[in-house]
């Protein structure tokens, strides 16, 4: 994964913010909307894009495209950066292959020690009851 490449494929587009704000949310677009084309991208490999579609699956369109916005600043350029830090995170965490879990045999001395633990409350709840005649 090329992060520079990546980078120059992103689309940016501003829009007006919603919420609270007064006239600065009137006439500002500080809103920032990144949309990436993953079956378009020339930076991630094919496997790499497998992955990305696989992870990303209730993220991206039906189209493939991974859609993030920004609206937590009332500066343009900072809620971009905000947005492409956030991107990169995503895509990161996604790219990761998680280990294959190998089973491992329970260790006798654990075995031993649960029956022996066992066998002692046993022993506990038998010296409990009231005897035999």
């Amino acid at each position: 994964m090329e992060i520079q490449k990546i980078i120059t494929e992103l689309e940016y587009k501003a829009v007006r913010s919603s919420g609270a704000g007064g006239q600065n949310v009137n006439k500002v677009s500080s809103k920032v909307v990144l949309s990436f084309d993953l079956k378009k991208s020339q930076a991630l490999s094919e496997e790499e894009k497998i992955l990305l579609e696989t992870n990303l699956v209730a993220r991206l369109t039906s189209d493939s495209v991974l859609i993030l916005n920004c609206d937590e600043d009332r500066s343009q350029l900072k809620n971009k950066e905000i947005v492409t830090k956030r991107f990169l995170e995503i895509i990161k965490k996604a790219l990761v292959v998680p280990k294959i879990r190998k089973a491992t045999k329970v260790p006798k001395s654990v075995i031993r020690k649960r029956i022996k633990d066992k066998k002692n409350v046993s022993d506990l709840k038998k010296s409990r009851r009231k005897p035999d005649y």
